[in-house]
């Protein structure tokens, strides 16, 4: 079986691998939801995943020793942990989420195997979702999948700091995406996470997560990425920087901005939860409450 090139991958395309048992597959469960939305992604998993897949809890693939939520987790241990799933160096992975956006969490897993080195990554278009719709099967039997050896080399300039972002309000040396939504982007929708109020950084774009999907689920075709991009005013042949709440739909645009061809996307990875609890008030842009001076004492992550 030949395994493509491109990011991502059909759910044709996974029957006929899985149906084959290619040695050198790996369906990996990236499933995550926000805080609130009251849903066990493992939970759901050990009831209805695609048969022969793991569960990559990116809960558990993260810095845990950060008071932000997973954060990107040393080289070593991100190796042992989808070790522990089976990839292998040659190992061709794909990843998909059980959203019902079609596409949520699986973008950041894909850009998470990327930047600790591994392109042979693909995110399952229209995920889940789609993959139940076109009548393909579902298993409740959890594998204990065979231990694989994995290096990682993390790709640093992939992976940006609050540092670097304050850096970049004066320099404007690479754009910056949010891929939140457009009310918590403007100050006037409230921010899943207490402690939290909406708005945005000086300079940066709106350009909301699921504007880059389909209503079916799936991504927009190349052509319409492309103006959808140049519509927003973000120039590919610049580099970028993208954010969320948490660095997880911000890789909607990393993935996108891939298959437009550009050589690689940063991502803010404490994204907006820590951009608000360090940055001084006037670095906060909002139609709404914004952040009040009596904030900035407590404006620091200890």
């Amino acid at each position: 079986m030949s395994v493509p090139a491109g990011a991502m991958v059909t759910s044709k395309w996974l029957m006929e691998a899985a149906r084959l048992h290619h040695k050198k597959l790996c369906i990996l469960d990236t499933s995550w939801y926000w805080p609130k939305a009251r849903r066990s992604a493992k939970s759901e998993f050990g009831s209805r995943h695609i048969p022969g897949s793991a569960f990559l809890d990116l809960d558990e693939c993260c810095d845990k020793t950060s008071p932000l939520e997973h954060m990107l987790p040393s080289e070593q241990n991100f190796a042992d942990y989808v070790g522990r799933l089976g990839v292998d160096g040659d190992t061709h992975v794909v990843v998909y989420d059980a959203s019902d956006f079609g596409a949520f969490s699986a973008p950041r897993a894909w850009w998470m195997f990327r930047v600790f080195g591994h392109s042979r990554v693909s995110v399952l278009d229209g995920g889940l979702r789609n993959w139940q719709r076109e009548g393909r099967p579902v298993s409740d039997e959890v594998i204990r999948p065979r231990p694989g050896v994995f290096k990682a080399s993390l790709n640093r300039s992939w992976v940006k700091t609050y540092q670097d972002l304050v850096g970049n309000l004066d320099s404007k040396k690479f754009q910056v995406v949010d891929t939140r939504p457009t009310g918590r982007f403007r100050g006037l929708d409230p921010e899943p996470r207490d402690n939290r109020e909406p708005g945005h950084i000086p300079n940066s774009i709106s350009m909301p997560f699921h504007s880059f999907l389909l209503p079916s689920g799936h991504f927009l075709p190349k052509k319409r990425l492309q103006v959808l991009f140049s519509r927003a005013g973000v120039d590919l042949g610049r580099p970028v920087c993208v954010l969320c709440g948490s660095a997880v739909t911000a890789c909607h645009v990393a993935l996108a901005a891939h298959e437009c061809g550009h050589p690689g996307v940063s991502v803010y990875d404490g994204g907006w939860s820590e951009w608000y609890a360090r940055a001084r008030p006037e670095n906060v842009i909002s139609e709404g409450r914004g952040k009040s001076l009596c904030l900035v004492g407590e404006s620091r992550l200890e």
